[in-house]
């Protein structure tokens, strides 16, 4: 069993009232979805995205510090 963090993030609140939405339908057998697996396995489908599309699907490299709050950096 993979141990777990808590981890705080802000979404729109539409995308998560369609997240609880799924999880209440979906909870029960056979799936037995709860939001955690639901997005686990998102981040886990656009990481990967990601990496074959922008890193030739390789893993990024670690980051050499932790996130900094505030606005994104621009593009």
């Amino acid at each position: 069993n993979v141990s777990k963090i808590r981890a705080t993030l802000y979404l729109p609140l539409d995308v998560l009232e369609e997240a609880r939405d799924a999880v209440v339908h979906l909870g029960g057998f056979p799936l037995r979805l709860t939001l955690t697996k639901l997005a686990e396995t998102a981040l886990r489908a656009e990481l990967q995205r990601l990496k074959d599309r922008y890193n030739a699907g390789r893993d990024f490299p670690a980051r050499g510090e932790d996130l900094k709050g505030g606005r994104p950096i621009a593009a």
